[in-house]
């Protein structure tokens, strides 16, 4: 069992940042060649998510959706003015699972994990959870 946290600093309110290379490489140093990967963020205005990274277009795509399905500004009655982030984040989720084969992660071709800011730009962190089984 390994556990790990990671740190990144977003620079736009909303952004995806693809995760994939530091979460594969948590999971290489962990030394477990079976088992699952659990990727979790703390943040109640961040989330994560699996979607393909391969055009970058998609991501584009699915920010622009929330952003139209879950509008700033909209008459929420949050005091903090970030009612959408946390909506957003609710949509996403706080956290992935992941299955460790062959001492790797296990992702369809296309697929990426991303780190997904709601109400940037911070400082913010993630962990990697790493178990044998």
């Amino acid at each position: 069992m390994s556990q790990t946290t990671h740190s990144l600093s977003t620079s736009r309110r909303s952004e995806y940042v693809d995760i994939t290379g530091e979460v594969r490489s948590a999971v290489q140093k962990s030394g477990v060649k079976e088992g699952i990967c659990v990727v979790y963020v703390p943040h109640t205005t961040a989330g994560v998510t699996i979607n393909e990274h391969a055009d970058p277009s998609v991501v584009r795509d699915i920010m622009k959706h929330f952003d139209h399905m879950v509008p700033e500004g909209y008459e929420y009655t949050h005091a903090e003015g970030n009612a959408d982030s946390h909506i957003k984040t609710t949509l996403t989720g706080p956290s992935v699972t992941l299955i460790v084969n062959k001492g790797d992660i296990v992702l369809g071709t296309w697929q990426g994990i991303f780190f997904c800011e709601y109400d940037g730009p911070r400082h913010r962190s993630y962990l990697v959870k790493v178990l044998a089984g």
